[in-house]
């Protein structure tokens, strides 16, 4: 959202420090044993009180994949694509249910399955839909160069 906030604003420098932060943000959060994104982290490595906290949820990788693109369209550079790569594995390799379509979307650290809900309060139609969407949108854009 900030990347295009500073797209919006024709704001490069905002652009460039929400590039900087996006890379931040995933070798921080970035579970190095069982690879995804994790749910929350504490900045001094303390336990951090949300129960679901080491968990993975969909809508994180939805969003750094967004992201990553627009990072890869307006700045380029190995790393954004190399963690484009990493997150797209991981992200289409775990949440699909590719037996019954749809995402699920919750799961515990390891890959294990924590909720099979694919719809509830909080996962709804929105950032599956939007990341697709945008998704197939950058590339197309990228593609034709």
């Amino acid at each position: 959202f900030i990347i295009q906030e500073g797209m919006a604003r024709n704001d490069r420098t905002l652009i460039d420090r929400a590039c900087d932060l996006l890379l931040w943000e995933l070798e921080f959060g970035w579970d190095k044993e069982y690879g995804g994104i994790t749910y929350f982290m504490d900045s001094e490595g303390k336990p951090p009180l949300p129960l679901e906290s080491d968990m993975k949820l969909w809508w994180c990788h939805n969003e750094a994949l967004i992201a990553l693109l627009y990072a890869i369209k307006l700045k380029g550079g190995a790393v954004f694509e190399e963690w484009y790569d990493r997150v797209h594995d991981y992200t289409f390799g775990l949440f699909p249910d590719k037996e019954h379509g749809e995402w699920i979307g919750y799961f515990h650290r390891d890959g294990r399955v924590a909720l099979p809900v694919k719809g509830s309060n909080w996962k709804c139609c929105f950032h599956l839909p939007r990341h697709l969407l945008i998704g197939w949108n950058l590339l197309s854009e990228m593609e034709k160069g």
